[in-house]
């Protein structure tokens, strides 16, 4: 009997351990930012994908930080602004990481006034 409620105890910790770090997980990546930095063409400036995509630079701590953002309506609308020169802008979304790359799934982009 004692066995049997020990099991349960640390299966239910085990459970509840789990669940919330998945909660946090969520909500940490769902998270808006706003960030700002140099727009530029993922393929036609940076010579690193196949195919044209907005990426925004900013410096932090002294690095180089490429944030490379999600095809969606507005990343799309706004890429024809910097495919061929690049711009300051202010843009806000969500970040996350795809072999390892920093991804921002922007809500609104705009140049830097």
């Amino acid at each position: 009997m004692t066995k049997s409620i020990l099991f349960l105890t640390v299966a239910a910790g085990l459970l509840l351990a789990v669940s919330t770090s998945r909660l946090l997980a969520v909500d940490a990546s769902s998270k808006e930012v706003t960030i700002t930095g140099k727009a530029l063409c993922a393929k036609c400036a940076l010579h690193e994908t196949s195919e044209c995509q907005t990426a925004i630079q900013r410096e932090i701590d002294g690095k180089t930080v490429t944030y490379y953002l999600t095809p969606n309506d507005t990343a799309t609308a706004f890429h024809k602004n910097i495919c061929s020169t690049p711009e300051q802008v202010t843009a806000t979304g969500t970040v996350s990481e795809k072999k390892g790359k920093k991804m921002l799934t922007v809500s609104k982009i705009e140049p830097v006034k």
